[in-house]
């Protein structure tokens, strides 16, 4: 069984040792003329390449996509991190400040000098999560900057009225309560 095909076929008589010369030195022939495995290697070189350049190139995209994905969740993070440390204690009050988010009316409960912040631009209703914050007004200007989606309410007063406002002269009083 350790003999090989060549050595069996002469044995059988199906072939002369000439023949077996003859083709072991087309063998030998061929594998000098092609030292690192000719052209049927070429071509799977070529493959292989191909292979690890489109490799790298999935990896470096996966890689941008993983630091991306990262710079969001710290963006998130920061945000967040922002209206934490910087919210306004908010009082059970018993006045009801009206504001929407979205298509929604919300309600949220402060006290006299809270809602009068609010109505003056010095405080802004945020959302953190599921949550409404109040900050200070500087804090929300930030917000704005990274994510305007969060600050729901931010009264900034007018600096000049319209001139053909014909209601410029009766001004709303800020306790006026709808």
């Amino acid at each position: 069984m350790g003999n090989s095909l060549q050595d069996q076929l002469l044995k059988a008589g199906l072939v002369n040792e000439q023949k077996v010369k003859q083709a072991r030195s087309a063998k030998r022939k061929k594998v000098k003329q092609n030292p690192k495995g000719g052209a049927g290697d070429e071509a799977a070189r070529q493959a292989a390449e191909r292979a690890r350049r489109e490799k790298l190139e999935r990896d470096r995209a996966l890689n941008r996509q993983r630091q991306e994905e990262a710079a969001r969740r710290a963006a998130e993070n920061e945000v967040r991190q922002l209206i934490h440390s910087n919210r306004v204690v908010r009082e059970r009050g018993d006045v009801a400040y009206n504001f929407t988010d979205g298509s929604k009316l919300k309600r949220i409960y402060v006290n006299k000098a809270q809602y009068a912040k609010l109505v003056a631009g010095r405080l802004a209703v945020v959302r953190q999560d599921d949550f409404y914050e109040l900050v200070p007004a500087e804090i929300a200007e930030r917000l704005l900057e990274r994510n305007a989606r969060l600050v729901l309410v931010l009264n900034r007063p007018e600096e000049t009225p319209d001139e053909d406002d014909p209601y410029a002269e009766f001004q709303v009083p800020d306790d006026l309560m709808w």
